[in-house]
């Protein structure tokens, strides 16, 4: 068994919605469930959960792995690998509906996990070994192409009890399913085959009858690195009832070998690979498999006469094949890199809901939300229902908030801003805030929305800084400067060109807001400023006069308008013109007296803005007292210790004994009709208020906003790595990565060659896109001592900050590579390396 970091741990109380996305960024994924079962099938180019795959042969060809164990002498087990059925599955109108659920298992299970590695520890004093499956799919920060393999890596460590030599073996078994994705069964005339790689051997599946246009048409893999005790089938008994299970276990009960049976001609044949081992009196063996696959044949979310858009992974790998046998032989680096990530950010002198937050959240950039095109672009969806991507587009009114991407695959975040700026806005600088696919069609949903327009214009900002590339800042600025100027238009968000958004602004709450409010106003502030800041360095005085002139006219209508002395508020004004593409039909239908407004609400995430801005190190765009007090009315009038009496008229998020943040409160008065989710509860917008409290230093409000929130994803109510909104892996959820950010002080601009971090005493993980190590601080008698390492990628500084102390700048540019460390004394004008 390795020496994996874990982060978290889950009782068998806690194990019955647990289900972790093992797969590649825009590869689809298959989970593992808390008991160790697989679950939520996700391969094929869609959403499918709930989905397991069966066989043909009726009842219990559903995929699973085995055990086989005989001591010595004495007389042989067989075991699923995998813990007890939970209750909640044991009636349905056939009796249980858990998936393999007549097959003997485990008596006790315990589940961990440090995202993307996940541990299951499964025992039974019946059975002579005790066994740990561990489970993962390579994460490697600042390498996105060794984070988007299509492969699950299952690695079974037995663990032999007795004083007797045990002979073992492991048997996994998997129906050959392709054509049938959770939608559609398509599958015909699939087939299994045998190989042998240098590397890996197993069993390859493919199909002759699915239409190769098909999104489900594809390959997949099961194989072992094990070099010997290999037997396996092709195809399971072609029978009747529960004939074909039957038959298989009593061959693989009899001595942990499986003897072959013809193939029948079933669409979907059933396959079976097994390796045998022995292993001595208190001793351990290792068994590993690895599930690949490849579908190339994604469509886009927006359909027309050729709906392929295809997959980035499937320009990389052949078949699924191909994966598996370029992938082993990588298979021990790629895993000592991603231990290496992880094990360096578990270790943070961080406090650890903060630390599973953000790393939990990341999950979903592996999972049906994201995915990439051939030419290596990023996408998502906001989310997905259970057979279907929801509300398409990236979204940028939803993946404003997220701050995972940025801060380790920088490169993939960047081809989100070249989308949104050189392919989504338009010459008049309206940016769609859906874009269509394939490109060539990305400006026809011809909306605009006031928050995901500032926002990108603030991500471009923060990205330019993360990587320094003057380059990306010139190949995007036209369109930034545009789609800031877009502002202007009149009947636009800001018309009368005061620094105020007053006209009819479509926000993240799906619905238009008339006349000043702090969300958009201070999004809109944030812009400015990033506005500012780009064309003072490319030389732009004129505009950057403006945009300051705007941002202080702005700055001081919002404190002094729209603050009330606790939280600012929404004044309602109806709109004197509204241009065409700022109005959808989600929102009022009589815009003299507009529905779905905030009004005087305090809002859960009124201040996304101020937040984003810390995040860029842009400062205060409002009053800093005014922003502390905020967060603490947020805190006040918005938090729920349980929600029993909570009436929601929308849906739900949490219930009963659980603890939340609404969405809005009304302390003062409320409309008749208010936006329509300000009942409701959701995480992504508690995490942004959490952060913002930390910023703040309001650790003890943050932090348990933030414990509210992991509290509720338990694995017995929901999913750990399955945080709702509109739709399952919701992307705003990603916001939790900032919480890292706040805590550290973390900031780094590649513009300056500076890297800043708070005067916290401890060791902290760090990472800006490109490159991730970690830093120590400790207090010494003069100054702090620093140690700086780099543990993968390449970092230049000439300036290193410790916020609230002083600078260290070094005689020259270092560029500081993999495995690298710098050591110096901040203040001290010493430095040495070592």
């Amino acid at each position: 068994m390795s020496n994996w970091p874990m982060l978290k741990h889950y009782d068998r109380d806690h194990l019955s919605n647990i289900a972790m996305p093992i797969g590649g960024i825009g590869t689809g994924t298959v989970s593992l469930g808390g008991r160790g079962d697989l679950r939520d099938w996700e391969l094929m180019n869609r959403p499918a959960k709930g989905f397991v795959p069966r066989g043909d042969g009726g009842r219990g060809n559903e995929p699973f792995f085995a055990l086989y164990a005989k001591p010595a002498g004495g007389p042989s087990v067989t075991r699923a690998l995998e813990g007890p059925v939970d209750v909640s599955e044991y009636q349905g109108a056939s009796g249980s509906v858990a998936v393999n659920h007549g097959l003997p298992r485990f008596a006790q299970c315990a589940f961990a996990a440090a995202y993307p590695l996940a541990q299951i520890q499964l025992s039974d004093p019946q059975v002579p070994v005790a066994v740990c499956l561990e489970a993962f799919n390579p994460l490697i920060p600042a390498n996105a192409d060794d984070s988007g393999i299509p492969i699950a890596v299952l690695r079974y460590t037995l663990t032999n009890r007795t004083n007797k030599r045990v002979a073992a073996s492991v048997c996994g078994s998997l129906p050959n399913f392709i054509g049938n994705d959770g939608v559609e069964e398509l599958a015909q005339a699939n087939r299994n085959r045998f190989r042998k790689a240098r590397h890996c051997q197993g069993i390859f599946m493919d199909s002759k009858g699915v239409d190769p246009a098909a999104i489900s048409y594809g390959t997949m893999a099961l194989t072992t690195t094990a070099k010997t005790g290999i037997t396996y089938r092709t195809a399971w008994k072609k029978a009747g009832w529960g004939t074909s299970l039957l038959d298989f276990w009593d061959d693989f009960a009899a001595d942990g070998r499986v003897e072959k049976r013809p193939s029948e001609g079933v669409d979907m044949p059933s396959a079976s690979l097994v390796v045998r081992t022995n292993i001595l009196p208190k001793a351990h063996k290792t068994i590993t498999f690895l599930l690949t696959w490849h579908f190339p044949n994604r469509h886009t979310w927006s359909p027309g006469d050729d709906p392929y858009i295809g997959n980035y992974y499937a320009t990389h790998y052949g078949d699924a094949w191909d994966v598996a046998s370029k992938t082993a032989p990588r298979l021990k680096k790629l895993e000592q890199q991603t231990v290496r990530f992880v094990s360096a950010f578990a270790a943070s002198d961080l406090p650890e809901v903060v630390k599973e937050a953000a790393l939990f959240n990341l999950s979903t950039l592996r999972t049906q939300t994201c995915f990439r095109t051939p030419d290596g672009r990023l996408f998502g969806w906001e989310g997905y229902n259970d057979h279907s991507g929801c509300c398409m587009g990236s979204c940028t009114h939803v993946w404003n908030y997220e701050q995972s991407t940025a801060f380790l695959f920088g490169d993939l975040a960047r081809t989100m801003r070249d989308t949104e700026f050189n392919h989504a806005t338009d010459d008049q600088g309206m940016m769609n805030f859906r874009v269509h696919l394939p490109l060539s069609r990305a400006q026809e949903f011809g909306k605009a929305a006031a928050d995901g327009q500032m926002g990108c214009i603030m991500k471009a900002y923060r990205d330019w800084q993360l990587c320094g590339d003057d380059a990306f800042l010139q190949s995007i600025w036209p369109k930034v400067k545009k789609a800031l100027e877009f502002c202007w238009i009149e009947g636009g968000w800001d018309g009368d060109g005061d620094g105020v958004m007053e006209g009819c602004q479509h926000n993240t709450m799906d619905v238009e807001y008339y006349g000043p409010n702090p969300q958009m106003g201070i999004w809109y502030l944030g812009a400015l400023r990033a506005g500012e800041e780009m064309a003072a360095y490319l030389g732009e005085a004129d505009f950057a006069q403006t945009c300051r002139r705007l941002y202080e006219s702005g700055r001081a209508y919002i404190d002094e308008q729209l603050f009330n002395g606790e939280y600012y508020e929404h004044r309602i004004e109806p709109p004197k013109k509204v241009a065409a593409s700022l109005r959808l039909s989600m929102g009022a239908a009589e815009l003299s007296d507009p529905d779905y407004q905030l009004g005087r609400g305090c809002l859960v995430d009124q201040l996304v803005g101020q937040f984003f801005a810390h995040v860029c190190g842009l400062g205060y765009l409002t009053k800093r007292a005014h922003v502390r007090q905020t967060l603490r009315s947020i805190r006040k009038y918005n938090h729920r210790k349980k929600l029993t009496d909570h009436f929601n008229c929308m849906r739900s998020y949490a219930l009963g004994d659980e603890s939340a943040l609404l969405m809005a409160s009304y302390p003062r008065e409320r409309p008749d009709n208010p936006f329509p989710y300000f009942t409701e509860v959701m995480t992504g917008f508690e995490y942004t208020a959490a952060i913002g409290m930390l910023y703040e230093g309001q650790l003890k409000n943050g932090l348990q906003t933030m414990r509210d929130v992991r509290n509720r994803y338990d694995g017995a109510k929901r999913s750990p790595f399955d945080e709702a909104e509109c739709g399952h892996h919701y992307a705003r959820a990603m916001v939790a990565w900032a919480g890292v950010l706040a805590l550290t002080g973390f900031n780094y601009s590649g513009v300056t060659k500076s890297i800043a971090f708070a005067a916290e005493l401890g060791t902290f993980f760090w990472s800006n896109g490109a490159a991730w190590g970690t830093v120590r601080i400790a207090q010494r008698q003069a100054g702090y001592r620093i140690v700086l390492d780099v543990l993968y990628g390449q970092i230049k500084i000439k300036h290193f900050r410790l916020t609230g102390v002083g600078e260290h700048t070094f005689d020259r540019e270092l560029v500081l590579r993999e495995n690298s460390q710098r050591t110096f004394v901040v203040g001290s004008g010493k430095e040495h390396t070592t």
